[in-house]
């Protein structure tokens, strides 16, 4: 059994083949710069070379049907014919209030979607694009929707619900949404396997620390608040995004530079953030590289995200109570060991005791990682994210007749005897 991810952005679509029955990646790559022009695709396939070909894309159904005959190439690909995927899984960032969990794809799934994009105009116009091209091209083939949102729909009313006109809530859907909910799932479960405890019985703050970035407190198993709200601007520092700010600024600078509410809006969301503290980086390891070179505002780049980070780690121990562990994953979280360092040191005091020399150590996408001392009360782990595992998983269930809530759903990543080729 074939299972294929996609993820469309508005400019690229990602895709993975995944064989169910040998669990492991038969193939991954992207197609970038779609409709934009100069469109290449990438394609990997482990023990390989990389293959690359250019070919303009004005569009995600372009986009996807030049992967699909990647993927199937008689010389570079790995499938004879597109019959061979048994189904397709679909990331859609936001779904609102409807869906709590993963769901196959029909018409009317579709149009509840269309019925959300105001609240994601930058993501899921293209996640419809991509879900539309892909049921033309493979219109036999299963097509099933995982959502960055539905891990969240947990959260009590008064996490999500802000102190605005309770009518906004009521006509636009003004609340706390929340994303990277896959990601937030995979290692909350893996940091449940490595406590030794079931999920329901273990408190814990996940980190997502990539370009965008956004904290999870986890009580007992499920969410029940997180840092992204009704987009994913509010929150932590980001690479190019503010996170949390007076809500006054943007009228304030609106007046001062004559700004419209597109122009504030693209600078909140594209220059503000790491980009916008250093001028001229996004990447954290340009910042780190330069902050020990004696950049003051890299350095006071770095020293904003880590104390912001350590901010939310108290914020959501207070909200849950007794916690059992922190877990940073994702580009950021997983390879930046001065940021993690800096996020958590002189937290003894709250349990959180840091072994400096694993923490350095720590430095792979690969591997689950203590970064604390052994008697620490509170874990650190570093752990490598695997969304698309959480994607394959949730559509062959949904494929069985299996699937149910995460709680109740056994994943094999929340098993003890995972490994991860």
């Amino acid at each position: 059994m074939i299972i294929m991810a996609l993820n469309c952005g508005s400019s690229s679509v990602k895709y993975q083949l995944f064989d169910w029955e040998k669990k492991v990646v038969v193939a991954k790559g992207m197609v970038e710069r779609v409709i934009i022009g100069d469109s290449y695709i990438v394609h990997e396939v482990p023990g390989k070379a990389n293959y690359k070909v250019e070919q303009d894309c004005p569009d995600h159904q372009a986009a996807i049907d030049l992967l699909i005959r990647v993927v199937t190439d008689r010389e570079h690909g790995v499938l004879q014919s597109v019959g061979e995927i048994s189904a397709v899984g679909h990331r859609v960032v936001h779904g609102g209030e409807k869906f709590t969990c993963s769901v196959r794809i029909d018409d009317e799934v579709l149009n509840a979607v269309k019925d959300v994009q105001h609240l994601a105009p930058l993501h899921n116009p293209p996640n419809i694009e991509g879900i539309e091209a892909a049921r033309t091209l493979m219109p036999s083939i299963p097509h099933v929707a995982i959502f960055d949102t539905a891990f969240h729909q947990t959260m009590p009313e008064h996490a999500f619900i802000y102190p605005v006109p309770y009518d906004w809530y009521e006509n636009h859907g003004v609340r706390r949404y929340g994303f990277h909910g896959t990601s937030h799932l995979y290692v909350s479960k893996r940091a449940a396997m490595l406590l030794g405890k079931p999920a329901e019985q273990c408190n814990i703050v996940t980190m997502h620390i990539g370009n965008g970035v956004s904290h999870c407190a986890i009580k007992n198993g499920i969410s029940v608040d997180t840092t992204m709200g009704l987009t994913p601007l509010e929150g932590a520092v980001m690479g190019t995004r503010c996170g949390d700010i007076d809500p006054a600024i943007p009228a304030f600078m609106m007046q001062k530079e004559n700004l419209s509410a597109k122009e504030i809006d693209s600078v909140l969301n594209k220059k503000s953030g790491i980009l916008g503290i250093t001028g001229r980086y996004t990447d954290r390891r340009d910042v780190i590289e330069h902050a020990a070179s004696g950049d003051h505002r890299c350095q006071l780049a770095l020293d904003i995200e880590a104390y912001r980070l350590k901010k939310y780690i108290g914020a959501y121990m207070a909200a849950i109570g007794r916690l059992d562990a922190v877990v940073f994953t994702a580009g950021v979280g997983e390879m930046g060991a001065p940021i993690r360092e800096k996020a958590i040191e002189g937290l003894e005091h709250i349990g959180i005791c840091l072994d400096t020399e694993r923490n350095a150590t720590a430095m792979t996408r690969k591997r689950e990682t203590l970064i604390t001392t052994d008697d620490s009360p509170v874990k650190v782990f570093v752990i490598p994210t695997d969304e698309e595992l959480v994607f394959t998983e949730d559509v062959v269930a949904i494929l069985n007749g299996t699937y149910t809530d995460h709680m109740k759903f056994e994943y094999s990543f929340a098993k003890p005897d995972f490994v991860k080729k």
